[in-house]
């Protein structure tokens, strides 16, 4: 009788076998589906993230070239130069000075201050944080496309993004804004005019892309607006010293 039985139970046994296999098997390729689903897609991404970038480098190196030569002749070749050195404002930078000392007395001495703590805040992330982090290489340094960059000033070792001239300017000029705008609505052109032919000369002597300069720009904006708040908070009643009678 028992041997009668062990058919049956042989059958079930296999029945049992093969479903549980079955099971197996099924979950199984189900799970490197998934893998290779997810590792398609990981992939597909990475292929979308390296054409963007190529994309963008692209149309960087193009918009640099329309202005490193397109714009192109002796008197901006003369006038560039000039404009990026940081010499050149020196009397600016004394006249700002003066004026808030003399304006202002204790509280023009608050506002240089917090234009020196601007500049070293901003100096210090773009050149010290950024450029040491994305290192990207200038574009008379860059092997591959200097032979197309007209490079009229010395190009340094430096890295390119972000532009600390850049940077630094546009922190300077907002900060500046986020003072005395209230009281002077000509601030707000006259400083971003001065902060972008600064930067824009960078592009022209060859020295950075467009790019580098966009980045310096947004940078310093924020800083600036943020050292600014904090000037608001501190000297919360700031207003010019009303002249004698």
């Amino acid at each position: 009788m028992i041997a009668s039985k062990l058919p049956v139970y042989s059958a079930a046994i296999e029945k049992n076998f093969v479903r549980e296999s079955s099971q197996y098997c099924s979950e199984y390729l189900n799970s490197l589906n998934r893998i290779e689903n997810s590792d398609l897609l990981l992939f597909l991404l990475q292929l979308c993230v390296i054409y963007m970038i190529d994309q963008l480098v692209s149309l960087d190196q193009e918009a640099f070239l329309a202005i490193n030569q397109g714009l192109s002749n002796a008197f901006f070749d003369w006038l560039m130069p000039v404009l990026r050195n940081p010499y050149t404002w020196a009397p600016l930078y004394l006249f700002i000075i003066v004026f808030c000392i003399k304006n202002y007395r204790k509280k023009g001495m608050l506002i240089i201050f917090f234009i020196l703590i601007t500049f070293g805040i901003a100096d210090a992330v773009s050149s010290s944080v950024i450029k040491k982090t994305v290192k990207r290489v200038r574009p008379c340094n860059d092997i591959e496309f200097k032979e197309e960059v007209a490079v009229r000033v010395r190009c340094g070792s430096g890295y390119s993004f972000t532009s600390s001239h850049a940077t630094n300017h546009f922190a300077i000029s907002t900060v500046l804004i986020m003072i005395f705008y209230r009281r002077w609505k000509h601030i707000l052109w006259l400083a971003l005019l001065w902060a972008a032919t600064i930067s824009i000369a960078q592009v022209y002597v060859g020295v950075h892309y467009p790019f580098d300069i966009l980045g310096g720009a947004l940078l310093g904006s924020v800083i600036g607006y943020l050292t600014g708040l904090v000037f608001r908070v501190v000297v919360p009643d700031f207003a010019p010293v009303k002249s004698a009678s």
